[in-house]
């Protein structure tokens, strides 16, 4: 194995096994409400296309990275659709104020 190949396969993966933890989390938490659909959305057409560009020159480093970073952004992207119920849409965290928060309980100034 080359060098070249060696530092591919420790980048690979690195970046890969990121994924993990907020894999695990939202699995088990459930709580979406963090998660930017439209930037999972993005990410996962990115890794998609080097996917199929590491298939193009056939770099094992790059194209099993891909793959398995494929999977865990796939992953986070249907948990972030299906347990969104009251996520924005955008991904935002938004701030929820209550009707009477901040507010004195009798009318008047």
């Amino acid at each position: 194995m080359q060098p070249a190949d060696l530092l591919g396969y420790a980048a690979a993966t690195l970046t890969t096994f990121s994924f993990v933890p907020q894999v695990w989390r939202t699995f088990h938490t459930r709580d979406v409400s963090g998660i930017s659909l439209r930037m999972y959305s993005i990410f996962t057409a990115g890794v998609a296309l080097w996917l199929a560009y590491g298939i193009v020159l056939e770099e094992m480093p790059m194209i099993l990275a891909n793959a398995l970073s494929l999977v865990l952004a796939c992953s986070v992207l249907v948990m972030r659709l299906r347990f969104a119920k009251n996520a924005p849409a955008d991904g935002a965290v938004r701030d929820v104020v209550q009707p009477n928060e901040g507010r004195s309980a009798r009318p008047g100034p």
